[in-house]
């Protein structure tokens, strides 16, 4: 059976494995990036490189844009809707606002194309084995139309109308922030009381407290490794867009708003480019206030 030809826009730390697992599945694909440093590694697994971003929609059926930030992602849909045609269908898998995602589908649909929002959880490890989580937005025959494609890179999950996917990963993110706080809190209060904290989380990670978030980030904090999976800088944009759109609907998030503030303490300390279980970092050096 012959697949459709993707294109594939930002080749950062999560667009680089994600595309990788698409030509591991045998997709044809053809990439754009800002930046050309790792067009050689991405060529060498088959990928075709797009010189110019206005002529990507030429050369393939689907586009995926695994971008920065809202900002980048309308730059980008703004180019790109000058050549997207009848029945072509662009992807965004970055994090954004529901806004953004209404707003890049209006501009989508002037050409008839279609456009659905699919934000994306489990980090470089999830992205780099294939993993994970997909949480889509926007017509429900087109995300049946192209369930294939989102299986090369992971689980995908139809949440509703555009920007679903979005408040999904919003939610998400919510509940990542706010529990590296608390696994954080967790190590620092058991280290305090004299008790092994590698020991404390083996006790508990299988029972109640026990979540991905302690097994992984725990042990990336118990071995000192902030090697950026998610960095500090992107969970404070998460967290900026979760206040911002709680705001929205008149809802009152104080742990989501309190966590928001520890991230921005961070970038602002320099701790930009570090994984976001740095938060442990923070918390054990704070005072009392």
């Amino acid at each position: 059976m012959n697949k459709i030809k993707v294109g594939f826009v930002g080749l950062g730390l999560m667009g680089m494995p994600m595309a990788k697992n698409i030509l591991k599945n045998k997709y044809p694909l053809i990439v754009w990036n800002r930046s050309t440093k790792n067009f050689k590694k991405i060529k060498k697994f088959g990928a075709e490189i797009c010189q110019n971003l206005i002529n990507l929609p030429n050369k393939c059926q689907v586009i995926i844009m695994m971008l920065a930030n809202d900002n980048v992602c309308l730059e980008v849909s703004e180019v790109l809707k000058k050549n997207i045609k009848r029945n072509q269908i662009l992807i965004d898998m970055s994090s954004t606002k529901k806004k953004t995602a209404v707003e890049i589908e209006k501009k989508i649909k002037i050409n008839k194309g279609y456009f659905l929002d699919a934000p994306v959880s489990g980090g470089t490890k999830g992205a780099e084995t294939g993993k994970l989580t997909i949480m889509v937005g926007g017509e429900k025959k087109i995300f049946k139309k192209i369930r294939h494609l989102f299986e090369s890179m992971g689980t995908a999950t139809y949440v509703g109308k555009t920007g679903s996917g979005q408040v999904a990963k919003l939610a998400n993110q919510a509940i990542v922030g706010i529990t590296i706080g608390a696994v954080s809190e967790a190590l620092i209060l058991s280290e305090a009381a004299g008790v092994d904290p590698k020991a404390v989380r083996e006790a508990i990670k299988t029972g109640f407290a026990g979540s991905p978030i302690l097994d992984n980030h725990g042990k990336r904090i118990l071995e000192n490794n902030f090697k950026p999976g998610g960095r500090c800088s992107t969970q404070l944009k998460d967290m900026n867009n979760i206040v911002e759109t709680a705001k929205t609907y008149n809802v009152h998030l104080p742990l989501s708003e309190q966590v928001e503030k520890f991230y921005d303490l961070m970038v602002k300390k320099g701790m930009s480019d570090l994984d976001h279980s740095a938060l442990y970092l923070l918390l054990k050096r704070l005072k009392k206030y």
